[in-house]
């Protein structure tokens, strides 16, 4: 991603979509996190266990990228002040959405999950990846693979 597209602000535009930020549908933001979670978690799997299996791999992921799992990680970062009241605020605008939770899913555990994915997303999108890695390096403290 060029990075003239995204500015830093959190007021800023994606250029191709003309749309502040701070105006996105958390769900889109969360849509967007989504996907840069997983694929950071993914990385790191290969990284801490290279010579595994891809089912042995995949399971461990998803372990991660589960919705109790993301909740989990929300729940303690916040006991532990990690998160700026900024990206608080972000998480609550994302937990706060109206959607239905999968089947498999506990609907407190899903918000969280969602509001936790929002902040990724925003993150992403106003180019703050290092603190992005740093959430994540926070969630497979938190998270124990099984």
């Amino acid at each position: 991603m060029d990075q003239n597209q995204i500015n830093t602000e959190a007021s800023s535009q994606c250029s191709k979509v003309r749309v502040p930020i701070s105006a996105m549908n958390p769900i889109v933001l969360a849509y967007i996190g989504d996907g840069i979670y997983e694929l950071l978690v993914r990385k790191k799997m290969v990284e801490n266990y290279p010579n595994d299996k891809i089912q042995s791999l995949h399971k461990k992921t998803v372990s991660f990228a589960k919705a109790s799992s993301q909740a989990k990680v929300v729940r303690t970062l916040r006991e532990e002040d990690f998160f700026t009241e900024e990206e608080w605020a972000w998480v609550k605008r994302g937990r706060n959405q109206q959607s239905i939770p999968p089947k498999n899913a506990v609907m407190s555990e899903y918000r969280y999950a969602t509001g936790f994915e929002t902040l990724i997303g925003f993150l992403e999108l106003s180019g703050m990846s290092e603190r992005i890695e740093q959430i994540v390096d926070q969630a497979l403290r938190i998270i124990e693979i099984r």
